[in-house]
């Protein structure tokens, strides 16, 4: 990276993860996005770029294009060319290699490439099996088993599940003419096997912690070192090698795109092909989602350790995601008395509070409402007849089993209409939720202090 950098190349990398910031000197981003590299100086944090929006990022969230793609599309430039001018054929023939189509010579080199790299990681992962783990459990001066579980996570688990895929893999891969392979079934069968890289995933920023903290003390630079060198590794650090399967588990569904690119609708092997693409996109969309719920899970136990006059349950044990907040003035019956207040919504609940009128980044527990039991309503501008008051930009929650009343009001048209927005998706979130199983009874016992000003990354937007 940082020769490509000294060489005035522009660098990109592709998030592997959504990275969900409140803090305007970072740069918030969702998995797939592409962002250009422009410092990398800071081992942990890197300064990118995204359209008009620069800011820090966690290096470890992403990882650098790879350059496996621009082969293929030097070879579509110079098929265009030579299907435009038929003198280049000669070109195209070096390029095609002799006695296959095109297509077909394009799928066996994906079959090749998918191959080889599944037998490289095969490698990786044995190598810090045998190398790392095996050569620290037998130093128990220097690592606990909690320490070790937290550094590799699963990846003992992942290693012995590869071995298995792997072997899948070369039972249905035709060494005399890969083209004909069938290797989609072999997907399809292991899809929710694939499912333990969640649990990998969502350790890794703890494995580097834990790593970062051993790494000051001289005696684990040295041992980590000789254990790569025992093993013949390359020259990467162990943090380096310990975040392969984070980009493994992301390259799949890039791999299957390419060859389901390259597999005409004819073959044997294209229906398993596309089910296997869409298998292996949705479990690194259910491994992005938990990593941003398990990051959500922290952030909203540090928000409510902010909030002054805490009552009643926490959040975590009924929510796991913020979906929306601001602030709006609220009425409610019998009172209607109006008031400016900061409102929270999660799913299935809603908080709102009062802002301190001195520390107007301080904010005092005033209520809550059970979305659950709620029903949203849009308020035409004018005359409210719950509240026989004339109003603007309103909504108004009425509870489906009581008297309960609730009217918003926003200060302009399209605050409004953002909360209709975010209303009808934490109704669609519990439902998605309600149909894949993920119930939210969090029992959060982390200890959280408040940062110096008393707020934390779960503020207002």
């Amino acid at each position: 990276l940082t020769l490509l950098k000294n060489d005035g190349s522009v660098v990109y990398a592709e998030a592997l993860w959504d990275h969900v910031t409140m803090d305007d000197q970072e740069l918030g981003f969702k998995a797939g996005d592409v962002i250009e590299v422009v410092d990398a100086t800071n081992k942990e944090w890197w300064w990118g770029r995204i359209m008009d929006s620069e800011g820090w990022f966690p290096a470890s969230f992403v990882r650098l294009r790879v350059n496996q793609d621009e082969p293929m599309e030097e070879y579509l430039a110079h098929l265009e060319e030579a299907q435009a001018g038929e003198e280049d054929q000669a070109a195209l023939g070096l390029l095609l290699g002799p006695g296959l189509p095109c297509k077909e010579q394009m799928r066996t080199n994906v079959i090749n490439e998918i191959m080889s790299t599944e037998r490289d990681y095969i490698k990786h992962l044995k190598d810090i099996c045998e190398g790392y783990i095996k050569q620290c459990r037998k130093r128990t001066d220097m690592f606990t088993e909690e320490q070790l579980r937290t550094i590799f996570g699963n990846i003992e688990e992942i290693y012995r599940f590869q071995r298995k895929f792997l072997k899948g893999l070369e039972k249905k891969f035709n060494k005399e003419q890969p083209h004909l392979s069938e290797i989609g079934c072999c997907f399809l069968e292991h899809q929710t096997d694939f499912q333990i890289y969640s649990e990998y995933c969502n350790n890794h920023p703890n494995a580097c912690v834990q790593l970062s903290k051993l790494m000051k003390v001289n005696k684990y630079v040295f041992f980590f070192e000789a254990c790569r060198l025992l093993q013949k590794m390359i020259d990467i650090s162990l943090d380096g090698f310990l975040l392969t399967p984070v980009q493994k588990i992301c390259k799949y569904p890039l791999q299957l795109a390419e060859l389901l690119k390259y597999t005409n609708p004819q073959h044997r092997d294209y229906k398993d092909v596309e089910a296997a693409l869409n298998a292996m996109k949705n479990v690194a969309r259910l491994i992005n989602e938990r990593k941003r719920r398990l990051e959500n899970i922290d952030k909203i136990a540090q928000w409510q350790s902010s909030i002054e006059d805490w009552e009643g349950e926490d959040v975590l044990s009924r929510s796991s995601d913020l979906i929306f907040s601001g602030e709006l003035t609220k009425l409610s019956q019998p009172q209607a008395k109006s008031q400016q207040r900061m409102f929270f919504l999660f799913d299935h609940q809603m908080v709102y509070c009062k802002k301190d009128l001195l520390r107007r980044d301080m904010l005092y527990y005033k209520g809550r409402v059970d979305m659950d039991h709620m029903e949203v309503m849009d308020v035409e501008d004018g005359k409210e007849k719950d509240f026989n008051i004339s109003v603007k930009n309103a909504l108004k929650l009425r509870s489906l089993a009581g008297d309960e009343v609730h009217l918003l009001c926003a200060k302009k048209p399209e605050q409004k209409q953002r909360w209709l927005r975010a209303f009808a998706d934490e109704r669609r979130q519990v439902q998605h939720d309600r149909e894949t199983g993920q119930t939210h009874t969090h029992t959060h016992t982390h200890t959280h202090t408040k940062t110096l000003d008393g707020t934390c990354s779960m503020g207002g937007t």
